[in-house]
């Protein structure tokens, strides 16, 4: 029993230290909006629409990548992405066209993304835990993507002051080449399929023919659209308003902060609330804050204040999302279903951060897509108001056959 507790923990270790460096590089992306867009002559819609690839082609592959972690285990998924995942970054460094730009930081990437990412270290998670702690276990490894967020950020602008960003890129490649020997370890052992109440082509079937699915695909695709066009944007905007570039670095590690605490909290609530009641409430108060923060005058304090209340709201739809899956679907199929889920996610994240360099550099400035996103939050809260978390009625197999 002891080696089976400390398999677990190491699984957990590992797991979240992957995590940490995958996510938190991602988030340090937006500081080199300005700076490469700026020597390299390209407009910020070359460097938008790269990460808009990164962001697609993570979410059309993570279930594919998932699909061979639960074959063959994480550890080869992980090596492989995590060496995708530092070439990515190198190539990104020596980029000087458009074409390069896409194909590192958008193919190369967004590829390793996919297998570093949740899809594949919460499976193995899943795995090694025990039913009862498998909540705990990969919220903890869910939350350690919000504090790479949070404690990578400043590194990555010091890297940038220190060495420019070409050589910042290449340090940064060289921190991800870690990922390689930790998922080497991440020795979990892939689970022998169990036998199916129902198969696979039957549950997308049930999916597709259920209203709420749809609903629920639509308002993750909104949550997309607005965290990675902040993410990506916001220090390009505070930049234009004449805020030092440290300001925008500050914000996003609050956002990474105070995400940790929004992301448990909204997983405490929608055990004991409506998941698609607190969506919809967590929708609305989004659009409050990006609001205000439209409209209030620009300074420090008020970009950590936003930092601070986006922080919250960030990725605390993600718990509450998946649950309604599990719950409506059972979790037979979650990876799956939640998979199909995370793509429209990530559909909208293409859109946010492409759409975001497009209009900037079309109008030069950002004022229609932050009203997008305002409206987005509307229409977002509007639609799960409308979803049920009941069960799914499948006939027993003798009613079936009545």
């Amino acid at each position: 029993m002891d080696s089976v507790r400390r398999h677990a923990l190491l699984i957990i270790v590992l797991g979240g230290l992957v995590v940490t460096l995958a996510m938190g590089l991602r988030h340090g992306f937006g500081l080199f909006l300005e700076p490469m867009s700026s020597e390299l002559g390209w407009g910020r819609g070359v460097f938008a629409f790269a990460l808009a690839i990164q962001n697609l082609l993570w979410g059309l592959s993570q279930p594919f990548a998932g699909a061979l972690a639960d074959r063959f285990g994480a550890a080869r998924v992980v090596v492989v992405g995590g060496a995708l995942y530092a070439l990515g970054l190198l190539f990104m460094g020596l980029s000087e066209s458009a074409l390069g730009m896409t194909l590192s930081a958008g193919v190369l990437i967004g590829l390793g993304l996919s297998g570093t990412t949740f899809s594949v270290i919460l499976g193995a998670v899943g795995r090694a835990v025990a039913p009862e702690k498998r909540s705990m276990a990969m919220g903890i490894v869910s939350a350690a993507g919000s504090f790479g967020q949070f404690a990578m950020l400043p590194g990555t602008l010091g890297l940038l002051g220190w060495l420019g960003w070409s050589a910042a890129l290449l340090a940064m490649g060289a921190i991800a080449a870690l990922m390689l020997p930790l998922g080497a370890m991440l020795r979990d052992r892939p689970s022998a399929k169990a036998a199916s109440d129902i198969s696979l082509g039957a549950a997308l079937n049930e999916a597709a023919n259920h209203r709420g699915f749809w609903l629920l695909c639509l308002g993750f695709f909104v949550c997309g659209f607005q965290v990675v066009f902040i993410g990506v944007h916001l220090p390009g905007y505070l930049f234009d308003s004449g805020i030092a570039v440290q300001v925008g670095s500050t914000v996003l590690a609050l956002v990474g902060l105070f995400n940790i605490f929004g992301t448990y909290a909204a997983g405490w609530l929608g055990g004991r609330y409506s998941k698609p009641r607190l969506l919809t409430w967590l929708y609305l108060i989004r659009g409050v804050v990006i609001t205000l923060f439209l409209i209030t005058p620009l300074s420090p304090a008020s970009a950590y204040l936003f930092g601070i209340a986006m922080g919250l709201l960030w990725l605390s739809t993600v718990p509450l999302t998946n649950g309604i899956v599990a719950s409506v679907f059972g979790v037979q199929h979650l990876s799956m279903l939640g998979g199909i889920v995370f793509l429209f996610h990530q559909l909208g994240s293409f859109m946010g951060v492409w759409l975001g360099g497009f209009l900037y550099d079309l109008q030069g400035d950002y004022v229609v897509v932050w009203n997008i996103a305002i409206l987005l939050s509307v229409a977002a809260a509007a639609l799960h108001w409308f979803i049920s978390e009941a069960p799914v009625h499948r006939p027993a197999p003798t009613e079936a056959k009545a």
